[in-house]
């Protein structure tokens, strides 16, 4: 899985002209079952000698939300226990919390090399 956010980043990356890659926040879904700690320690590992060498990997997880599709009320959940916390029904939907996404990657620019850091 970080392999797979890495190749995106480097990819946007050097499609937008970067020379290096700063940091990068993702969004985790609890219901992932991707473990934040895990993704730091292979970020570590697969980042030297790449765009991303020595960058922040900064990591935000958001809860199970659901809504039931008897009674249509939404609520939280974690990644066990689904049933509708208003009527009791397995009949539900995620509606949050099984998303993996790049959020926002800060780079800097060969041509603003000189002005410092540039968010891309």
């Amino acid at each position: 899985m970080t392999q797979e956010i890495l190749n995106a980043i480097t990819q946007a990356a050097e499609g937008a002209g970067a020379t290096r890659i700063n940091s990068v926040r993702v969004t985790i879904g609890e219901l992932t079952e991707i473990v934040p700690d895990a993704l730091q320690f292979a970020w570590e590992a697969l980042t030297p000698g790449t765009l991303a060498e020595g960058s922040v990997l900064e990591v935000v997880e958001t809860g199970g939300r659901s809504i039931c599709l008897d009674c249509t009320k939404e609520f939280s959940h974690d990644r066990f226990e689904r049933r509708c916390t208003s009527c009791g029904s397995y009949a539900t939907k995620v509606i949050s919390g099984d998303e993996l996404l790049i959020d926002d990657i800060d780079v800097d620019l060969a041509e603003d090399a000189s002005d410092g850091e540039a968010e891309g």
